[in-house]
């Protein structure tokens, strides 16, 4: 048999969608690429925006940046910026399969996903979401310390689960006003913390890298000092090598069977095993929790702890930060790539 083929012309408006589309991939080819390295339900902190001066690659948020260079090598030359949450770290591994990278812009409040020696290194360029998140992650540092201590977590599931309505048997709580705070790290996330403490007539006192001038609260040089003067550890500092469980058994120790710690930095600053024990052992009186060391992982024994509150890394999530989130990574990326200074830089 013949074969007959039919071809039917194109309509005249399918033609000019179809040139109109040519034109766009054609300019957007043209454009530095952004590749969007988020969860999906984060592909908001960067939406297309036909004013944008680059083009963005992986809209969606899927898929993860090692699947789109493993399903399509030639764009991994491109890449000249990745915006990157901290569910996806940036490893030097990765940063060798991008060659034309110049720009990492995290929209977290920490950076110790991203392997800042390496970006140093090849001269990359990396941003941060500066102090948009730090009321926020204030206010909820002073809310988990104000749960745990008037047990109003543990009260409320008390509430709900007696059996015997008569029955009021609960143990007495401990209150905030006139506590001993230490604060480590006082960068702005502590400032704000030891703000709103001071509404409370807390006595304030802090470790941080260095002892600032403009600060007059009192200063201690380690973490085991300031635990061993302090009834409550707030935990605000940045997760590095010097960092990492730098709440070990020895500080908890020196807090004492009545000591608190709130952690609204990173999981890694506590031993969290030896923090699980003196939690059950009674060694420190309790925890307010809004990161883990193995994310998304939590230990299961913390569950049933009445004197620990726990946050599933809730601490920057408010509606007013989420507006603000999309506007600071624009306003960096398009400064990037009009060769202006950076509006938030980390390095």
């Amino acid at each position: 048999f013949n074969k007959v083929i039919v071809i039917y012309p194109t309509p005249m408006t399918e033609q000019n969608n179809s040139n109109s589309s040519n034109e766009e991939s054609q300019n957007n080819n043209n454009l530095p690429k952004v590749f969007l390295h988020v969860p999906p339900k984060f592909s908001f902190v960067l939406p297309p925006n036909p004013s944008h001066n680059f083009h963005i690659l992986n809209p969606g948020g899927l898929p993860s940046l090692h699947q789109f260079i493993a399903a399509d090598p030639h764009h991994a030359s491109s890449i000249a910026a990745i915006v990157c949450s901290n569910v996806y770290p940036v490893t030097a591994d990765l940063l060798q399969l991008l060659p034309s990278l110049r720009l990492i812009f995290t929209p977290t409040a920490g950076t110790d996903h991203v392997d800042l020696s390496e970006c140093r290194r090849r001269e990359i360029q990396v941003a941060g979401i500066g102090n948009l998140f730090s009321e926020d992650v204030a206010d909820m540092a002073v809310g988990l310390l104000i749960d745990v201590s008037r047990k109003i977590s543990a009260a409320d599931r008390f509430l709900r689960t007696q059996l015997q309505p008569s029955s009021w048997d609960f143990p007495l709580g401990s209150k905030l006003t006139g506590k001993k705070i230490g604060i480590v790290g006082m960068g702005k996330i502590g400032s704000e913390v030891a703000k709103r403490l001071e509404a409370f007539s807390c006595k304030i006192s802090y470790n941080s890298r260095n002892k600032k001038s403009s600060i007059s609260h009192p200063f201690y040089s380690s973490v085991l000092e300031l635990a061993t003067n302090t009834n409550v550890l707030i935990l605000c500092c940045a997760l590095n090598d010097e960092t990492r469980h730098i709440v070990n058994k020895q500080v908890m120790l020196a807090l004492g069977k009545g000591g608190i710690i709130v952690n609204v930095g990173r999981g890694g600053l506590i031993d969290e095993n030896e923090l699980l024990r003196c939690l059950i052992d009674g060694e420190i009186g309790g925890a307010g929790l809004d990161v883990f060391e193995n994310e998304p992982h939590v230990p299961k024994e913390l569950f049933s702890l009445d004197n620990v509150v726990l946050s599933p890394h809730a601490a920057v999530l408010t509606s007013e930060s989420f507006n603000g989130i999309s506007k600071v990574v624009e306003e960096n990326l398009k400064a990037f790539f009009s060769n202006k200074p950076l509006i938030t830089p980390v390095l």
